[in-house]
């Protein structure tokens, strides 16, 4: 008798271009074409890429707005044995687009899910970037609204890694705006915009030299952008809030001591520096 799983069809994450359309690969190529239904997030942008193809298979679109409504659906087609693969507008999906709730819940039900890898923006941009990728943070979308986004900057003032980002380029200005206020002027920071098509553009700069060069260059403010910012440059003898709040919690486990020798080693920071807070602390 067979198991459940080999009888039931397989959803597949199918990466596709984020512009160049040569950039798919051959099995994103034949997954779209052997599946019995594509889930796109717009059914009308991804018929561009199927007809470069001559893939002619059912569509159906599935969106943030109407994704936990067709979860269910699409769920009931897999458990018939049938084969779906998901794709988003460009990319990988889920990478700050729809599909994290569709995953979830097949997989809670046992159901297959298998990803067919290709573009992302993020990577993308990382390794043209040239700032440091040994350890990043992708934090997705920036907010709109300049209040929000600069609490989102305060948050990660003090984050080490290489942080990337998405953003909408006709509010570029605003957003390094903000980056200057809360992260300083001399942070390095990279747009990228419109990877892979015919106005590609990798910059980088000093956020507040990057604030005079949008404002020469209208056109930089449109199409898709990538924002890569420089991590924060702890000096030895500075104490991060982060070190802090881990010492606070390993002070109610065990001696000052031990403590700031834990501490010291998962932060990079001087055991002498953090035995004074600790002393303070206790």
């Amino acid at each position: 008798m067979k198991d459940k799983a080999e009888v039931f069809g397989t959803l597949y994450i199918v990466a596709t271009p984020i512009g160049n359309l040569t950039d798919i690969s051959q099995r994103a190529i034949n997954t779209l074409s052997d599946v019995d239904v594509i889930a796109c997030e717009d059914t009308r942008h991804t018929k561009r890429l199927l007809d470069a193809y001559s893939i002619t298979n059912k569509t159906i679109s599935l969106h943030d707005h109407n994704e936990r409504q067709k979860q269910e659906y699409i769920a009931s087609l897999l458990q018939e044995g049938k084969n779906i693969a998901l794709v988003s507008d460009a990319g990988t999906p889920l990478i700050s687009d729809p599909g994290f709730h569709l995953v979830r819940y097949c997989r809670e039900l046992g159901l297959n899910v298998s990803p067919i890898p290709g573009a992302c923006a993020a990577i993308a941009a990382l390794s043209v970037a040239g700032l440091p990728t040994d350890r990043f943070s992708f934090e997705g979308f920036l907010p709109s609204k300049s209040g929000a986004r600069q609490s989102v900057l305060t948050a990660l003032a003090f984050e080490t890694r290489t942080m990337v980002f998405y953003d909408a380029p006709r509010r570029a200005i605003d957003t390094v705006t903000d980056i200057v206020e809360v992260l300083g002027g001399d942070r390095d920071i990279v747009i990228a915009r419109e990877l892979t098509k015919t106005f590609e553009t990798v910059y980088s700069d000093k956020a507040e030299n990057i604030l005079a060069w949008l404002a020469q260059d209208p056109n930089q403010l449109k199409g898709e952008m990538v924002l890569i910012i420089e991590g924060h440059k702890a000096d030895a003898n500075e104490i991060l809030p982060q070190a802090i709040s881990t010492l606070k919690l390993l002070l109610t486990e065990m001696k000052p001591k031990k403590a700031c020798a834990i501490a010291a080693e998962i932060h990079g920071v001087k055991k002498n520096a953090l035995y004074d807070i600790a002393l303070s602390l206790k």
